[in-house]
């Protein structure tokens, strides 16, 4: 447009009167040619508005057609929500329906069911407490068959996976602690070589004797056995200490109360010297050391000292080896283990205390520093649930050693008192017949009435037998409990 109004301004410029007359056809050229240029630019504008008219309109044509074809989309959503909508209607009064149905149903079975529980109370004649009774007794009798039948299955499960495991420890640290065991009396023996001496020995109205019997603390008996002297005390010490000086006594041939009390002083010097020996050795044997003096003479006491007959030298090294074992295999501290077998029975040596050896044992290692690991040891050694892991081994090789056949010695009324009391704990029971404590109390055999007791009832019955024995008795090693239960039917043919 500028460009045709420059052209418009060109022509209504007035010519110049300075200018010639021979210039005008020139400007008259210029004019004509000027017109047919603005002439082309207005025809070239038309075209190309006419060109940017028809893009638009194409453009406005494609826009309408998307806008058609997404409402055409809109439509088709919202039929199929509206047929959804309907179908979700439809689903809702259905389920109205069916719950109002099944609610009616419930009715229906609550009512009948109330009929007929009237109708068994009537043919029954029981009322409903009455019945919940009756079936509380049955269910009773199931959960005990059921019970024994469990307590049975959790024992044959528990045997197959620990008795292997635990015969295996045993017998291993049972091979480490095989000693000689033999049996002692509170008696010695002395022979005599000439029987004219027992005259000597009782000397003038029975002074050497009385003086011999003062000073060493026994009695002696010239008349049991002819050649012999007995020397009779229940502390094996004083008895060693008196065979000894007797001994020296008949070989110096000097019996007289002044020879006696220095044979007797020189004499329990020795022994006490051989015990101090003996607790040193003990010791270096099993590898304890820097032990007190004082304990180490205490131990050494053991080589005189006895327990149901069991040398306790002995016994306290049976039981170390099988603790250390033990220990080892059940991953313990095994110094304390150790340690605590070698004193656990140290206060049965200690004379002028009163009160358990356990306690007393403890008590006097207190005094040296001991640590509370080994008390605990030598304390709990004879409880039923000892403290530690440690005391609880200490207890157990204890018990191995004092149980195996053969270790101790025991009096005939003892034994046949334990034998009865484990006959008396089985019997105490409903439904027991008759009881026999078997293999020198170490099993007991039970037989049961068959029509008191059931067959899944015998495993309840032996374990709480076994139980009773554990509480109430004391014996050594383990008694195995046999309950049997046997029926017999008898016909005679004529």
């Amino acid at each position: 447009m500028g460009l045709i109004t420059n052209i418009f301004q060109g022509f209504s410029k007035k010519p110049q009167k300075k200018e010639s007359v021979s210039r005008k056809p020139s400007s008259v050229s210029k004019g004509i040619t000027a017109q047919n240029k603005a002439k082309e630019i207005i025809i070239e504008a038309k075209t190309q508005a006419l060109k940017l008219r028809s893009s638009t309109e194409e453009e406005v044509r494609k826009i309408k057609a998307k806008v058609a074809e997404e409402e055409k989309i809109i439509i088709v959503q919202k039929a199929k929500i509206e047929a959804r909508e309907k179908e979700l209607e439809n689903k809702a009064k259905t389920l109205r329906q069916a719950r109002d149905t099944i609610e009616k149903k419930q009715r229906e079975v609550s009512k009948k069911s109330e009929e007929q529980k009237k109708q068994l109370e009537k043919v029954a004649s029981l009322t409903k407490e009455e019945a919940r009774k009756v079936l509380l007794s049955k269910l009773d009798k199931d959960l005990i068959s059921e019970k024994g039948k469990k307590i049975k299955e959790f024992e044959e499960e528990f045997r197959k996976n620990s008795d292997k495991l635990a015969q295996e420890i045993l017998i291993d640290a049972l091979k480490y602690g095989v000693t000689d065991i033999v049996v002692e009396h509170s008696t010695s023996k002395v022979k005599l070589p000439d029987p004219d001496l027992k005259g000597r020995i009782i000397g003038k109205e029975g002074r050497n004797i009385r003086a011999f019997e003062q000073l060493t603390g026994v009695d002696l008996d010239l008349d049991s056995s002819p050649g012999e002297i007995t020397v009779s005390s229940f502390d094996p010490i004083r008895r060693e200490i008196a065979k000894i000086s007797l001994e020296r006594l008949i070989a110096d041939g000097r019996i007289q109360p002044a020879r006696i009390e220095d044979l007797v002083k020189k004499t329990t010097n020795e022994i006490e010297h051989v015990m101090y020996k003996a607790g040193d050795n003990l010791c270096h044997r099993l590898g304890t050391y820097n032990l007190p003096k004082d304990v180490i003479q205490m131990l050494g006491r053991f080589k005189y000292r006895f327990s149901y007959g069991q040398n306790m030298l002995e016994h306290t090294l049976e039981v170390a080896k099988i603790g250390t074992v033990l220990a080892h295999k059940l991953k313990a501290n095994v110094k304390t283990v150790k340690l605590g077998c070698v004193l656990h029975d140290i206060g049965k040596v200690i004379t002028d205390k009163e009160g358990s050896h356990t306690q007393t044992g403890a008590d006097f290692l207190k005094k040296y520093d001991i640590s509370q690991e080994v008390l605990a040891c030598v304390s709990d050694h004879h409880e039923d649930n000892p403290s530690t892991m440690e005391a609880a081994i200490v207890h157990l090789a204890d018990h191995i050693s004092g149980a195996r056949p053969g270790s101790r010695g025991e009096d005939y009324e003892s034994y046949i008192k334990r034998l009865k009391e484990l006959e008396e704990a089985a019997t105490s029971f409903d439904g027991v017949v008759k009881a026999f404590a078997v293999s020198a109390g170490r099993e007991v055999r039970v037989l049961v009435s068959p029509e008191r007791v059931d067959d899944a009832s015998t495993a309840l019955l032996a374990r709480e037998i076994a139980r009773k024995i554990e509480l109430e008795q004391t014996y050594p090693g383990v008694v195995k409990v046999v309950v049997i239960r046997e029926t017999r039917v008898t016909e005679t043919a004529k």
